[in-house]
């Protein structure tokens, strides 16, 4: 794995075994905040104080750090579930600069916390925040009206097909609470049209930056 730096000053990785980038070029942090903290975590919040995410996945730790960091900001109760196939070493998240770019001083301490926790036990990060790292495959998960949320932060479809299929959008949609939400970055024709068949209400929004569009599908109509 190579780490480099985004548009927006934050760190990414290029994985050489998917010949594809965790993070958009123009800005990890910048992607990270539109596509999941905005698109989905903030709209949650202004309807209810305690939300349960599912990441998909887990990746460098910066999807699961930026929404603590929101819980702590909004005194939100998350329940944050990160499912990951293929963890990345500690001595790669030290090596990470999110605890530089991002503004809360306390976001390196968070971060380490975050990666230095057990897999596969709740873990209490701090009083808003408790995460459940999963090492699994994203094929074999069963969880069914559990989350408000699902950050889709799968690699892209030219690199992993299989998750943006209709059998694996059907796993998904199982997987929210009859008003949950599923936010991604994507926003290819044939994965909204999938999106579609399995029953989601697939909604286009802008995009982050370097990106015109995204998607945010609903397992029923927003209000």
């Amino acid at each position: 794995m190579e780490i480099f730096e985004t548009g927006d000053g934050s760190h990414s990785i290029f994985s050489d075994q998917f010949g594809v980038s965790y993070h958009s070029k123009h800005g990890a942090v910048q992607e990270t905040q539109h596509v999941f903290i905005n698109a989905a975590l903030r709209m949650k919040a202004t309807i209810q104080n305690k939300i349960s995410i599912l990441g998909i996945g887990f990746g460098t730790g910066l999807n699961a750090l930026m929404t603590c960091l929101e819980a702590q900001k909004r005194n939100l109760q998350i329940d944050y579930v990160a499912v990951e196939a293929y963890p990345i070493s500690l001595e790669t998240a030290q090596s990470l600069n999110y605890g530089e770019v991002l503004p809360d001083p306390k976001a390196n301490d968070l971060f380490m916390k975050i990666h230095e926790c057990k897999w596969e036990t709740p873990i209490v990060i701090n009083e808003n925040f408790t995460i459940t790292k999963v090492e699994k495959r994203f094929e074999d998960l069963a969880y069914k009206d559990q989350f408000d949320i699902i950050y889709f932060d799968a690699f892209a479809p030219n690199s992993q097909p299989e998750l943006w299929t209709k059998e694996f959008l059907s796993i998904m949609y199982n997987s929210l609470l009859p008003a949950g939400i599923l936010t991604t970055y994507c926003a290819k024709g044939q994965v909204k049209r999938n999106m579609k068949a399995v029953g989601f209400l697939v909604e286009k929004l802008p995009g982050p930056p370097g990106k015109r569009e995204m998607t945010r599908a609903c397992r029923q109509a927003i209000e």
